[in-house]
């Protein structure tokens, strides 16, 4: 039986750097021929992505990729809402079943160039199927993302069967219960550590368990294209959801989409839960935590002499920590 590392497991080895200043780092990074300016993509959950998060990832040099937790009509409005705010890049997510090639026709005829193809196990005869009808219907005229998955053998089917990019975890997320629900899943650095062996080159998406900049350093340095963010994001201005005044402070709703209650308000039912609900602290604007994130990925990969992702993940020389090692590589002081 092998062991498999998460991100607080390991730490990077600070190396030689001739960067005089975090301005020369370029986080750029492209999904197929499109080029973005940060690494970094809004999670698709009703209370992360619809279109004021859409223009704020876009002014920042990201994409937030709309949920499709509505009808579509809803989320097509929401799409053509993002593409009238003069963002050139609009992405929204589609399921594998039903209606998914309607919802898909419709978005795309509303200005979404990426199709985030959004199920919790994406390797799966389902996802074989959307995959290729997706690829006859549109051909090479959208970037199809899809996943989740959580193995080299999931990433290298995905693509095979027509992902132009994977999202790559099963399990972790903040509000995620599927490891507790089903007893299945890898921790979320070793999954990105696992797809990045293949040879199939198109980008990797880490998506689940990272809970600051140093954690997406490290997905970024073992392989990773591009991280998904959810929980990071919560609780900003651009969120949807009403600001709910507590006697702690002002909150907001955050949810996983399998949640009981997203279940039910989405489509009336619910089945195998693996999520929660929750609330979370207001957090001002997006673009401050993003300008935050942004200011701590630079910073990681000029202490690993990287000027750009690529460099970084050539350079990169992971060491394990001991339980001691994470103790102390925390901050302690309020803890004496």
């Amino acid at each position: 039986m092998r062991e498999a590392l998460t991100y607080n497991d390991v730490l990077l080895t600070p190396q030689y750097s001739d960067i005089r200043s975090r301005s020369e780092v370029s986080l750029s990074s492209f999904l197929g021929d499109i080029e973005f300016d940060i690494p970094i993509i809004a999670s698709p959950m009703d209370t992360i992505s619809e279109s004021h998060m859409g223009s704020t990832m876009w002014a920042h040099g990201g994409v937030a990729i709309v949920h499709r937790y509505n009808s579509i009509k809803e989320q097509s409005d929401i799409v053509a809402d993002i593409s009238n705010g003069g963002v050139r890049i609009a992405a929204a997510a589609i399921g594998t079943s039903g209606d998914y090639l309607e919802r898909a026709a419709a978005l795309v005829a509303n200005g979404a160039t990426i199709l985030c193809v959004d199920v919790a196990h994406g390797h799966h005869i389902l996802m074989k199927e959307a995959l290729r009808a997706l690829r006859v219907t549109f051909g090479n005229k959208v970037h199809i993302m899809a996943g989740n998955v959580a193995t080299l053998e999931g990433y290298n089917d995905l693509v095979d069967w027509g992902a132009g990019s994977v999202r790559c975890n099963i399990g972790g997320g903040s509000i995620c219960s599927t490891r507790i629900q089903t007893g299945h899943g890898l921790p979320g650095l070793q999954t990105i550590l696992d797809c990045a062996q293949s040879d199939r080159g198109v980008p990797i998406v880490a998506d689940g368990g990272l809970r600051t900049s140093g954690d997406i350093v490290k997905a970024l340095a073992a392989g990773a294209d591009f991280v998904m963010l959810g929980s990071l994001l919560s609780g900003t201005d651009e969120t949807p959801g009403d600001i709910i005044k507590t006697p702690a402070g002002k909150v907001k709703a955050y949810r996983g989409m399998a949640s009981a209650d997203a279940q039910i308000d989405w489509r009336g039912k619910t089945s195998s839960l693996e999520g929660i609900a929750t609330t979370v602290p207001c957090k001002g604007p997006a673009g401050d935590v993003l300008d935050d994130l942004v200011r701590g990925i630079r910073s990681g990969l000029s202490y690993s002499g990287a000027r750009s992702i690529s460099e970084l993940q050539a350079k990169a020389e992971f060491v394990r920590q001991t339980s001691s090692g994470q103790t102390e590589s925390a901050t302690h002081i309020l803890k004496r």
